[in-house]
């Protein structure tokens, strides 16, 4: 990715490795005598890879989860003593590179234990490797019958080194869903196939939960970011990153005055706005505008900060551009060059979220490649 000088930029992304390691470190203690894993995939929820793996290592993480093989060279390269498991399993024709990284694909399908087998079989030694099983979610993973005829087979097992016996719940944030218990029993009656292989279920709903979903060791993602997890509960988490606006311009819009694409919304007073060099091209999504949006119907507009103030938005988000109502603060409060908070520790990247329809692990991994990016603690 390339650095963006701040004074060029139009918005800003800050990073707080305080606060990711200090959620890594409750997560930790929740999950607590497990083991606490970190997922980092999708570029670390938009952060960095090469920017939160070194914090999480320092925090006591020692074992990460991508979703693809590319991520995981990005880890290994960053922290090669850690362990790196591949979510989404391996591709035929990857076995060597993987293989040779020293990463461990999670394996959901009988072709991929059988590749897996092969490759280990032909270079000597077995592989590490994860055994994904399908408990309910009906996406990735072994069914329990596929399970049972392979574990039968030792020509293939015989070449696996199972690190880690694990699936993945779907209602886990809604606590209570009946769904996460029934999944639960179906995954114990597949471990029971693998016995003394270490276990894993928990994201992060279920390790906030602290139930005994943990097993051996819980994988959260969200969570670590400053996200919501959990659906109706506050979060008890740090927020990660901060998303801001610099504001290209101030002006004065007469009464009557219509603002932005569609004339969506009229002034009813003389009204100031803030323009930010913002918009949904970055990733500031136009369904959370304030006016003209069908989201208009169903949740209240997104808001922002700025030095104690709310502000809410005006007219439709645009590709490079998003208005914000400024009229009563003093006139020397705000202008140009200054920066306005979209999201952050006074607006809730979940809120943001909920006003675009959307949850905050879209808007956190969909930041876009024109912000400035700036670290703070570590």
């Amino acid at each position: 990715m390339d650095v963006i000088d701040e004074a060029l930029a139009g918005g800003r992304v800050t990073i707080d490795l305080d606060a990711l390691k200090a959620n890594y470190t409750h997560l930790a203690k929740l999950a607590a005598p497990a083991e606490c894993g970190a997922v980092v995939k999708a570029n670390g929820y938009g952060c960095g890879i090469e920017v939160v793996v070194p914090a999480l290592w320092d925090a006591g993480c020692r074992t990460f989860f991508v979703a693809v093989s590319s991520e995981g060279l990005r880890v290994m390269k960053t922290a090669p003593d850690a362990r790196c498991f591949i979510l989404n399993g391996l591709f035929t024709g990857a076995e060597n590179a993987l293989a040779d990284a020293g990463l461990i694909p999670c394996l959901g399908s009988v072709t991929q234990i059988e590749n897996w087998a092969a490759t280990a079989k032909q270079r000597g030694t077995p592989l590490p490797c994860a055994i994904h099983m399908d408990s309910g979610m009906n996406r990735l993973g072994l069914s329990y019958d596929e399970l049972a005829r392979t574990v039968e087979q030792p020509h293939l097992m015989d070449h696996l080194d199972v690190q880690l016996f694990m699936t993945h719940y779907a209602c886990a944030d809604d606590i209570g869903h009946p769904q996460t218990e029934a999944q639960r029993e179906r995954f114990l009656q597949g471990a029971d196939l693998l016995p003394g292989v270490p276990r894993s279920a928990a994201n992060s709903a279920a390790d906030l939960q602290a139930t005994d979903h943990t097993f051996d060791l819980a994988r959260p993602g969200i969570a670590l970011y400053g996200g919501e997890a959990l659906n109706d509960v506050d979060n008890p988490m740090r927020p990660v990153v901060t998303l801001e606006g610099r504001v290209v311009q101030t002006r004065w819009v007469e009464r009557g005055g219509a603002v932005g694409y569609g004339a969506s919304e009229t002034m009813t007073r003389r009204t100031r706005l803030a323009y930010v060099s913002t918009g949904y091209a970055d990733g500031y999504h136009r369904a959370a505008s304030n006016f003209g949006v069908p989201m208009r119907f169903v949740a209240p507009a997104a808001v922002t900060h700025y030095k104690g103030h709310t502000l809410k938005g005006v007219g439709r988000i645009s590709m490079d551009l998003a208005a914000f109502d400024v009229t009563d603060m003093p006139d020397d409060a705000i202008g140009e060059g200054d920066w306005i908070e979209l999201f952050g520790n006074n607006v809730p990247v979940d809120d943001v979220a909920r006003a675009a329809g959307t949850i905050g692990y879209e808007l956190l991994t969909g930041l876009g490649a024109r912000y400035a990016r700036k670290i703070i603690g570590g």
